[in-house]
Formats: C-alpha cells, sequence, structure tokens
C-alpha cells in the first residue's frame, strides 16, 4: 500500500512544515534561546510529523476497507493496529 493520491498533498505539506520547524529549533539551540521557547517549538514539531503520520495511516485505512488492488492483500487489522502504536 502506498499514501492515497488524495493525502499525498497534505502529508507532504505537514512534513515540510515539521522539517522548518525543526530547523527553527535547530536555530534557537544553538542561539541559546529560553528551555520554554526551545521546548515549545519543538512540540510543535512532534504535532506537525503527528498529522502527517495520522493522514498516512487514515490514507491506509481508506484503502483498506476499499477494494485490494488486483494481487495485493488489504491491510490487516494487526497491521493497522500496529500503524497506529508507532505514533504513540
Amino acid at each position: 500500500m502506498q499514501v492515497g493520491d488524495e493525502a499525498v498533498g497534505a502529508v507532504l505539506n505537514r512534513l515540510r512544515r515539521a522539517q522548518g520547524q525543526l530547523n527553527g529549533v535547530i536555530a534557537m539551540i544553538e542561539a541559546g534561546r529560553d528551555c520554554k521557547d526551545v521546548v515549545t517549538q519543538l512540540a510543535a514539531v512532534s504535532r506537525a510529523l503527528d498529522r502527517a503520520g495520522f493522514k498516512i495511516v487514515a490514507s491506509g485505512m481508506r484503502q483498506c476497507m476499499a477494494e485490494a488492488e488486483e494481487g495485493t492483500a488489504p491491510m490487516s487489522e494487526a497491521e493497522l493496529e500496529k500503524l497506529f502504536l508507532a505514533l504513540a
């Protein structure tokens, strides 16, 4: 399975946002910024990554519920559960 076409744009936007935010965290640490500011920005990175991950999992669930492509098996409940738990 792959990320559904309708989800690719959102996933890439969220990952790019996380990448930019992470660059900001690195710059803040290098500049000696206050720990509270760094942690706040790092939490934003985590949220952006979580949102991208959940979008990928949701895309997989949609594919799982739809008929599998010819010659491929749909994702099992155990595989979906493992994906969700990986984000926890």
